[in-house]
Parts: structure tokens; C-alpha cells; sequence
């Protein structure tokens, strides 16, 4: 067994939280190390809103915290912990980050199958494209019925 960290996206949504939940846990039962990405779009010339990276970097690391707080709640023990916040596309900063890991851990979001073939899917690219054994975690009924599609950043979907 690979003894590599853990790695897990992000999002600020519900599948996302889901994510992190069990990649702790497993990270825990594995006794290593749980990187946790998010991964946010920053283009200034295409970005119609007054704002830096540094502020779409804090945004991201303020997703990454609220995660975890709430992945928090009720646990008495936790993992090593290793926030990453990157710029640019989720799928592609999730599959650099995994190269090495144990596992890859992303969750999966409802939507039609022409969103994902226009938009592209996280969880697919990493699916085909990962050096390292990928855990997706099937959306929930509420999901299925679109309560969690778009409400978020990129990691993750």
C-alpha cells in the first residue's frame, strides 16, 4: 500500500464536503497525510468584477477553512492537514497534486450529460487522466435533483 498522502477537492459545495469528510477518515484509518485543494479562476482581463488574485486567492483559502471547519464538527481525531489553494483549472491542479499520492478523492456533481460534455467534468478528467487510484463519490438524492449543481468553485466537479 502506498503510503502517500491523501488528496481531495474542494468546492464550497455539499458533494465537496462530502468528499473531505471521507477523505479524512480514510486519511485517519491509513495514518497519512490529507492534502485539500481548491482550486479558483482568476482572469483579469476576462473578470467583469474589480478584483485581485490576492482576493480570488483569500476567497479560495476561506472555502478551504469553511471545509474544514465543517468537516470538523463531531470528530475527535484528524489527520495531518495541508490546505492548497491554485489557480487555474481544478482538474488539471487536481491531477499535478495527486502525482505521488496514495489516492485522488473528488466528488461527483449531477448535471446533464450535455453540461458535462460542453463544461467538461472534474471528476472524469481525473478519472482518465490520474497517475494514482481516484475515489468519486456519486452525488446524493438532493443532488441528483439539482439543489448542489453550480454552488461553487471549480475543484472537485
Amino acid at each position: 500500500m502506498n503510503a502517500g498522502p491523501i488528496v481531495v477537492g474542494v468546492d464550497g459545495t455539499p458533494a465537496g464536503e462530502r468528499a473531505l469528510r471521507w477523505a479524512m477518515d480514510e486519511a485517519i484509518q491509513r495514518k497519512v497525510p490529507l492534502h485539500v485543494l481548491n482550486a479558483y479562476a482568476y482572469e483579469p482581463l476576462a473578470d467583469w468584477t474589480m478584483t485581485s488574485e490576492q482576493d480570488a486567492h483569500a476567497r479560495s483559502e476561506a472555502l478551504v477553512e469553511d471545509a474544514l471547519r465543517a468537516a470538523a464538527v463531531g470528530r475527535l481525531e484528524f489527520p495531518q492537514i495541508i490546505r492548497h489553494c491554485v489557480r487555474g483549472p481544478a482538474a488539471e491542479a487536481l491531477e499535478a497534486q495527486a502525482r505521488g499520492a496514495s489516492m485522488l478523492v473528488v466528488a461527483s456533481h449531477s448535471g446533464s450529460r450535455l453540461r458535462q460534455v460542453l463544461l467538461g467534468s472534474t471528476s472524469a478528467h481525473c478519472v482518465r487522466h490520474a497517475t494514482v487510484p481516484v475515489v468519486v463519490l456519486p452525488p446524493t438524492d438532493a443532488q441528483h435533483d439539482g439543489a448542489a449543481v453550480g454552488a461553487g468553485q471549480e475543484a472537485g466537479r
